[in-house]
């Protein structure tokens, strides 16, 4: 099981970071806080001191065609909020 998906880059989750020190990923949905701190620190280096998830039920979506109209529904998913210990970073855009 990947536990972590991805990192999530918005404006919202850039102000935190900015201000608590905390990061926002996208996990599965199956994964706990002591799997999620545990692969953040493998995975990056650095210290973790909380961990917050929450799950987002996907929204039902209509729009109207030519066709008609066409339902779908946007994914489900888990976020995790990470607060790092004081003087630690995580950079997300260094080229290695």
């Amino acid at each position: 099981m990947e536990i972590l998906k991805k990192p999530l880059l918005t404006e919202k989750v850039a102000q935190l970071t900015e201000k608590l020190n905390r990061y926002a990923f996208k996990v599965d949905h199956r994964a706990n806080k002591i799997q999620i701190k545990a692969a953040i620190e493998q995975m990056y280096g650095v210290n973790v001191t909380a961990v917050n998830t929450m799950k987002y039920v996907g929204k039902l979506k209509t729009r109207n065609t030519k066709a008609g109209a066409v339902q779908g529904r946007s994914a489900t998913y888990k976020k995790a909020v990470i607060t790092l210990k004081d003087g630690e970073v995580i950079d997300f855009y260094s080229t290695i």
